[in-house]
């Protein structure tokens, strides 16, 4: 077992991983109410970009802040499967092999 070719390859996948990461900031997840009076746009690393309120809601206050509940949690909800695909598919593709670590850049 060559130690230090697993360690540089260590590093080197945890660099690719921090890369993957970098470029998920650029990758945006759109969600929006089911009539379209709520939408949000967030990037893969979950960070709010953009947030349209139709004014229609505006006259409800609470029916507004259910509506920002649902639609930004499922936003969330997509966006954490497009990041977790990508850092795991960079993850599984350059990783040594080694018992017990399979775990370890999630």
């Amino acid at each position: 077992m060559d130690l230090m070719g697993m360690m540089g390859k260590l590093k080197e996948t945890q660099n690719k991983i921090e890369e993957t990461k970098k470029r998920l900031d650029s990758v945006l997840v759109d969600e929006q109410s089911t009539d379209g009076l709520l939408k949000v746009t967030i990037t893969a690393n979950r960070k709010i970009k953009s947030l349209t309120i139709d004014d229609a809601l505006l006259e409800d206050k609470e029916q507004l802040e259910d509506y920002m509940i649902l639609v930004i949690n499922k936003a969330i909800e997509k966006a954490t499967k497009v990041n977790e695909a990508e850092l795991d598919a960079v993850a599984k593709m350059d990783m040594p092999m080694i018992p017990g670590m399979d775990n370890l850049f999630k």
